[in-house]
């Protein structure tokens, strides 16, 4: 079984419709939709915005419907040049930006049980969703994908977390999926279409660039989905 989690509707609604025998439960208030898509089982749910929702959201996951391989979709600023509105970022590794325990000597986003500030995503899963995205004609990028509690919208935040963490992409899920995930030892991978700059540039048309980016995060699931055996 695969797990697929986005934090907004707009993220995996689609792929949700696209299920097919499906079942639904909800715990904790979140909604867990598991079918069939491209014919293989799935587990899809919306956890919310954050760090705090996505970590809950991937556990109770993890323990009540035992998926082998975890997969965060969603939306990402762009911290990186070669990235614009709609392309595609796999991240080879994703970060926890703002947790920080340097006053203790260690370095900011280093997280002691992980022994890393890195947190490494599954490399052959990345290769194939990297391939998938080729094969739909998307723009793809790897690199690391810094996560924070805070949407980024401004030149100095975005510039911090592009030179400090050689980020290529921000948002607000993925490293506390990927801190579940390896914790758990799952296999995980992330995929974040690009919606905004992440300077304040275009956050009064985020919603209108999120439809577009999200429908190319579907694309992508479903074109990888579909190709495995």
């Amino acid at each position: 079984m695969i797990g697929i989690i986005g934090a907004m509707s707009i993220e995996v609604d689609a792929l949700k419709a696209l299920c097919e025998n499906k079942e639904i439960e909800t715990i904790s208030g979140i909604e867990y939709v598991k079918g069939t898509l491209c014919g293989k089982k799935v587990v899809i749910a919306t956890c919310g915005i954050g760090k705090v929702n996505s970590a809950i959201c991937a556990q109770t996951m993890l323990l009540n419907f035992k998926p082998s391989l975890l997969i965060n979709t969603g939306v990402a600023g762009s911290l990186s040049n070669e990235l614009d509105i709609g392309d595609i970022a796999i991240p080879h590794s994703a970060v926890e930006a703002d947790f920080d325990l340097s006053p203790l000597g260690m370095e900011t986003g280093y997280i002691p049980e992980i022994k890393s500030k890195n947190i490494s995503c599954t490399d052959r899963v990345v290769k194939r969703l990297t391939d998938a995205a080729k094969k739909e004609g998307l723009k793809v990028k790897s690199g690391i994908v810094a996560t924070t509690d805070a949407f980024i919208s401004g030149k100095d935040k975005k510039d911090y977390l592009a030179k400090k963490f050689n980020a290529v992409a921000c948002e607000m899920e993925g490293g506390s999926i990927a801190h579940t995930a390896y914790l758990n030892g799952v296999d995980f991978a992330i995929i974040r279409a690009i919606s905004d700059k992440a300077d304040g540039s275009s956050h009064m048309d985020f919603m209108k660039f999120c439809k577009m980016a999200a429908e190319n995060s579907v694309k992508l699931i479903c074109r990888f989905i579909g190709e495995m055996e």
